[in-house]
């Protein structure tokens, strides 16, 4: 029986995201959660398509459309990087609202919008994680 991968879309590819998506390129192995299942970058989200392309980002992943990124079956986990209030506050939140867990070091959202992500994701059962946000 093989074990299903969990599918990571990347919301911004700028200064953060671009180290994201290389880490997935590269060493993607070495990030699997404790539960076996392997993480496979599915698409990047990022208006800046070009200069992602220009930073090595394979342009098969590419999307200049993070709505859609978030609303596809395709994706299970979201990984946050494009940090500001709008739109990456409505992105997550409807992320969670779909289902799928959501990864974030938005300081921002978390500040202004936690609890209701937080309800959110336990209204969906998806998981909320922004540690990264708080140890900053």
């Amino acid at each position: 029986m093989s074990v299903q991968p969990l599918r990571v879309g990347v919301i911004g590819a700028g200064t953060v995201g671009r180290e994201v998506v290389r880490a997935f390129l590269e060493r993607s192995s070495r990030l699997a959660p404790s539960d076996g299942r392997p993480l496979v970058l599915t698409a990047v989200a990022e208006k800046a398509t070009e200069r992602a392309i220009a930073s090595g980002i394979p342009v098969d992943l590419l999307t200049d459309a993070p709505a859609h990124l978030v609303a596809s079956p395709d994706i299970d986990i979201v990984v946050e990087t494009m940090g500001g209030a709008e739109p990456a506050h409505t992105l997550v939140a409807a992320a969670l609202a779909a289902g799928k867990s959501v990864v974030t070091a938005n300081k921002h959202i978390v500040a202004s919008h936690g609890p209701e992500l937080e309800r959110l994701a336990r209204a969906s059962s998806a998981t909320f994680r922004f540690e990264s946000a708080v140890g900053g």
